[in-house]
C-alpha cells in the first residue's frame, strides 16, 4: 500500500529539509507531493533541486499565493497513492507517527484517521500556548455539536484517508476552513472515522505560525456552512460496507430470478 504525503508549503525555507529528511527516513512505500503556494522566502527555489535529487518527490506550483485549503487541494488531487496523508512543512509533527496513523486504515477498520494532540495516553508534547490550544477545542466542540461526532480535535494537521475517500469531496475553502469542511463533509458522507493520540512541538508566531483570529472566525462559519448542507455530500461517496451490501443484495435478486 502507497501512502502519498501531500505537504503544502509556503515560505518555509527554514525547515523545509529537515522535514523531508524526516519524512523520507520513514520505512513506507511513498510518494511524496509537495505543494509551493507561491513562497517568497528562497522555499521556491530550493524546491527544483528537492525534487531532482529523489524519485518519490513532486513539486507542484502556485503562481499566486492561496492559502493551505488550495495548496491540500491541489496536492489531493494529484495524489496517486492508495492513502494520503497530510503533512505541514513545519517541525511541529512527527513523521515518525505515520505507522500508527495508518494502521487503522490497514487493519480495515477505518476509511479516515485524524491524529489528536488532545487525546488520552502519555504521548510526549510541546506546550501549547494556552488560548490557542482553548481556540482548538473549542472550534472542535462546535463542529462535533453539528456534525454529531465524537472528535476531540478537529483542527489538527494529521489527517489521513482512502484516496477514493478524499478525492471525492469538492474542497471549496482555500485557507484554514479546510478543517472544518472536511470534517462536515466526511460526517456526511458516513465513513469510519478513527483517532490516535500523536505528539506535537509546537511553535509560536514568532517562529513562522500563520492561523489567526480571523481563521477562527472563519473556522466557524465553515462548521455552520458545511454542516448545513449535509445531505448535498452525501450522495457523493458510498461507504465500501454500503456498496458490499447492496452489491449482495443485487447478486441475491439476480439469482432469485435465474
Amino acid at each position: 500500500m502507497q501512502v502519498s504525503v501531500i505537504i503544502p508549503v509556503y515560505n518555509e525555507a527554514t525547515t523545509i529539509d529537515t522535514i523531508l529528511e524526516a519524512v523520507q527516513a520513514v520505512p513506507l512505500d511513498k510518494e511524496i507531493v509537495i505543494v509551493d503556494d507561491f513562497s517568497t522566502d528562497g522555499t521556491r527555489d530550493r524546491l527544483p533541486e528537492i525534487e531532482a535529487a529523489a524519485d518519490n518527490i513532486r513539486v507542484l506550483y502556485h503562481e499566486v499565493n492561496q492559502g493551505k485549503g488550495a495548496a491540500l487541494r491541489t496536492g489531493i488531487q494529484g495524489a496517486r497513492g492508495d492513502v494520503v496523508l497530510i503533512q505541514d512543512a513545519d517541525m511541529e509533527y512527527d513523521p515518525n507517527e505515520y505507522p500508527k496513523l495508518i494502521q487503522p486504515i490497514l487493519d480495515g477498520k477505518a476509511d479516515v484517521v485524524y491524529g489528536s494532540r488532545f487525546a488520552g495516553g502519555a504521548l510526549p508534547h510541546g506546550v501549547l500556548q494556552y488560548w490557542h490550544a482553548k481556540g482548538n477545542l473549542f472550534l472542535t466542540r462546535i463542529s462535533n455539536w453539528f456534525s454529531g461526532l465524537w472528535l476531540t480535535d478537529m483542527e489538527t494537521c494529521y489527517k489521513v484517508f482512502r484516496r477514493e475517500v478524499i478525492q471525492s469531496i469538492d474542497i471549496e475553502e482555500h485557507r484554514f476552513g479546510f478543517e472544518p469542511e472536511i470534517t462536515a463533509k466526511l460526517a456526511a458522507m458516513r465513513v469510519r472515522m478513527y483517532e490516535v493520540g500523536i505528539s506535537y512541538e509546537g511553535r509560536g508566531f514568532d517562529e513562522g505560525k500563520k492561523i489567526g483570529w480571523k481563521d477562527g472566525v472563519r473556522a466557524i462559519y465553515a462548521i455552520l456552512k458545511y454542516n448545513m448542507r449535509r445531505k448535498k455530500h452525501r450522495a457523493t461517496y458510498i461507504p465500501r460496507w454500503e456498496q458490499a451490501k447492496k452489491d449482495l443484495t443485487n447478486d441475491s435478486a439476480d439469482t432469485k430470478d435465474a
